[in-house]
């Protein structure tokens, strides 16, 4: 299996909604440190996505239900699918084999961006909209685009 060379933040992941871009680039770190682990280390640092992602994911769902956000279910739906993942692999790490907690990293930094740019991107929408009245305004830096000039 090949690993990303680098699972990094980057402004392209910014949705507009502070709370969740900030929340996006934890996402982001813990899920890099996961990818660079050593066998000694991957297991706290499951541990700590595992939290990391259980508060993310109740805050996103205790949002979409304050709101009735309209794709709720599909979307908690895939927060469970992740979650139900980490745990089966928390127990094949326990059990000592850490190279399925990098599994694990390399497939969420896979997964993370189409999730961000689908399902939190349209929450992001819906929850500016609802706090503060419209659309988010989102100024992306250094996304590596060229001049077309």
């Amino acid at each position: 299996m090949s690993l990303p060379e680098d699972f990094s933040w980057t402004d392209a992941y910014l949705l507009g909604y502070a709370p969740m871009d900030n929340t996006h680039r934890e996402f982001v770190a813990i899920v890099s440190a996961l990818l660079a682990a050593d066998d000694a280390s991957v297991a706290g640092y499951l541990e700590a996505f595992a939290k990391h992602a259980e508060a993310h994911f109740s805050q996103e769902h205790e949002w979409m239900e304050k709101t009735e956000f309209p794709a709720m279910q599909c979307h908690i739906d895939e927060h469970n699918a992740v979650m139900k993942s980490v745990r089966e692999v928390q127990e094949i790490v326990a059990g000592g084999d850490a190279a399925q907690g990098r599994s694990l990293a390399k497939a969420l930094a896979d997964w993370f961006p189409g999730h961000a740019d689908y399902m939190d991107s349209a929450l992001a929408a819906w929850m500016s909209k609802k706090t503060h009245g419209g659309k988010p305004v989102v100024l992306r830096r250094n996304l590596g685009l060229r001049d077309s000039v």
